[in-house]
């Protein structure tokens, strides 16, 4: 049922947001390094890799220069366009695409490089595998300003990333395995536009209330 909604909702919104992408991909064609859309190899459902699909933000050989696949707050990686895209989750939309042909669904762990996928632990990989990623999930709500998070880190932002984050968001994602259902499916859709209407909207912190505790060492970033 939910490949269903997925199928329903990704061409519907495809159809309605064309109009409003194409002058963007036109002033992407125009300005910062004349391209468009951005691919990546991620990791899937099955533990599968595919290339998700964004509207570029930053320079091609980004994930070869100093930052790596990390993106801090004001990179000096990101394009003219690109911070305004990544703020508004804009640079999402040719997702929708990934999401029709089956590949993602709206809601799920969100996919991850391999290198970052490679972090979690056999249990967190057994239960991610077993659904497709999502364009957006309850990993996304929590840290929907990941970048901004890391830029106020004092220790070192990768370590940080890599021994905090990534192990709690991978809590996350098991969390959603046990509990895909259309309720919550529906429920992270809706949260998902509130917190792009209102950013600061902390409104996953008492609508699961099952969800894993949030680190003692992440509170007050999050």
């Amino acid at each position: 049922m939910i490949r269903f909604f997925d199928i329903l909702f990704s061409g519907v919104a495809i159809i309605i947001l064309l109009p409003f992408m194409i002058p963007i991909m036109i002033a992407l064609k125009l300005t910062g390094e004349h391209y468009i859309f951005y691919q990546q190899e991620r990791i899937g459902k099955g533990g599968k890799p595919f290339y998700i699909l964004k509207f570029a933000t930053m320079l091609k050989d980004s994930p070869n220069m100093p930052g790596g696949v990390l993106t801090q707050k004001n990179d000096p990686r990101i394009l003219p366009m690109g911070k305004f895209l990544r703020k508004t989750k804009i640079n999402e939309l040719p997702q929708l695409v990934n999401i029709f042909i089956g590949q993602m669904s709206f809601i799920g762990p969100r996919p991850q490089a391999k290198q970052h996928y490679d972090l979690y632990s056999i249990e967190v990989k057994q239960a991610i595998d077993k659904i497709p990623p999502g364009l957006s999930g309850i990993g996304s709500l929590v840290f929907r300003d990941e970048e901004d998070m890391l830029s106020r880190i004092s220790v070192d932002r990768n370590l940080f990333h890599d021994t905090v984050i990534a192990p709690y968001k991978g809590e996350l994602e098991v969390w959603f395995s046990k509990n895909r259902n259309l309720k919550n499916y529906f429920k992270l859709i809706f949260m998902t536009v509130d917190a792009v209407l209102h950013p600061d909207s902390k409104k996953w912190r008492t609508a699961f209330k099952d969800l894993p505790p949030v680190p003692s060492e992440l509170e007050q970033y999050i």
